[in-house]
């Protein structure tokens, strides 16, 4: 059997900056007073936990034990985490940036899985899949982002 543990390396990594983002949006849904923000954020969280569920069945395809726990246990840069702190007490301007800030960072994460020339392409497949949901997200958070902006000018 060929060797795996590049991919499964990959998607574990990927697996715990998702779950960041989950873990993200279920705290701007919680923290939005608005609740089309609200719902909007939890219909990302979801969609981002079922990325995971397919990642996870991606690593024990390959044989590997997949993760399960965010990027606070690998000790990585954690943007989505960080979003609770920095955001009490304040307006939806600041949580929508928050939101998309961290939406750059796993942007960033799953660009460079793409670009990984030695991900196997049952892998690249798997990553391509939940790229539509990132970069959806991202694109979403981003407009969202720069309405209010203007909104606000």
């Amino acid at each position: 059997m060929a060797d795996t543990s590049h991919d499964i390396r990959t998607l574990n990594g990927l697996i715990a900056t998702t779950l960041d983002s989950v873990d993200g949006y279920q705290e701007a849904a919680k923290d939005t007073e608005n609740s089309r923000y609200a719902s909007m954020f939890t219909d990302r969280a979801n969609e981002r936990r079922q990325v995971v569920t397919d990642f996870q069945s991606e690593v024990r395809r390959l044989g590997g034990n997949p993760e399960d726990d965010g990027t606070i246990l690998a000790g990585a840069h954690r943007v989505f985490l960080d979003l609770k702190a920095s955001i009490t007490g304040q307006d939806d301007q600041a949580i929508v940036n928050e939101v998309e800030r961290g939406e750059d960072h796993i942007k960033a994460k799953f660009e460079a899985a793409l670009k990984d020339t030695d991900l196997s392409p049952e892998t690249r497949a798997a990553v391509e899949r939940g790229w539509g949901s990132v970069k959806q997200g991202h694109d979403q958070m981003r407009d969202l982002k720069h309405s209010m902006q203007a909104a606000s000018n």
